[in-house]
């Protein structure tokens, strides 16, 4: 971006910091930036960029990503002027913000220009593939899911910070595209139902056990088991046994 074009922008933030009206005395040829207002009939300067399948994956949640990793890249004075609309971005300005206009849009070109290739967040996945939070977050720990890094962002009007994995745009489209979601939750039911068998063998065999092992504390030992014998003591006596 020229000098020139970053005089501009920077103008706009003071003006709006300083509320002034009229023409920008730092940048005469930047005029003051006003919100439009629904159902104008002012003139207005309108650009639109449709966004390839290959950089939104058919996610409308993946173009609300792509707008706000745009904007991120523009000064907040403009960033609301440019918005989403029908799977596609769309710049909107008053017809004297020519010079902003030209601007914003060299922007929002360049950023563009490797966009399919921009990391693919949880919740774009989960919308893509059509997953649930705990379906993501299995597939990552055993492998299935391959993470392609981590991203740290604080969250706005927060101290605090969050981290989590962003996913390659190329692999969640290989997925997409054969169906492994499908594959997946197959595999992962007949894991469950084998797992369940042999939890229910398992414990079958530890009731047989502990059955087992009650049945063997209640039988007599074999001097218990012998009978008593009637009069053993006075056939000794006799002398019956020399």
């Amino acid at each position: 971006m020229s000098s020139s074009l970053i005089c501009c922008f920077k103008a706009a933030v003071v003006r709006s910091l300083l509320k002034l009206d009229g023409f920008d005395p730092i940048c005469p040829s930047m005029p003051k930036m006003t919100t439009k207002k629904k159902n104008s009939d002012d003139p207005e300067l309108i650009r639109e960029w449709s966004l390839p399948v290959e950089a939104t994956l058919g996610s409308t949640v993946r173009v609300k990503g792509i707008l706000q990793e745009v904007r991120s890249r523009l000064p907040s004075v403009v960033k609301k002027s440019l918005d989403m609309q029908s799977g596609a971005l769309i710049l909107i300005m008053p017809e004297n913000a020519k010079t902003v206009f030209r601007a914003t849009s060299s922007v929002v070109s360049k950023a563009l220009e490797d966009i399919a290739d921009l990391p693919v967040i949880p919740r774009e996945i989960e919308d893509i593939l059509t997953i649930t939070a705990s379906e993501r977050k299995r597939w990552l720990e055993d492998g299935r899911l391959p993470s392609a890094g981590i991203r740290t962002v604080r969250l706005r009007g927060r101290a605090r910070q969050i981290t989590f994995h962003v996913f390659d745009p190329r692999v969640v489209e290989d997925l997409l595209d054969r169906g492994a979601v499908d594959e997946w939750r197959e595999d992962d039911a007949a894991a469950k139902a084998e797992n369940r068998r042999r939890a229910a063998y398992q414990a079958k065999l530890t009731r047989l056990l502990k059955k087992k092992e009650k049945t063997k504390r209640t039988e007599p030992t074999p001097e218990e088991a012998v009978p008593g014998l009637s009069g053993w003591d006075d056939f000794g006596s006799d002398g019956l046994l020399r």
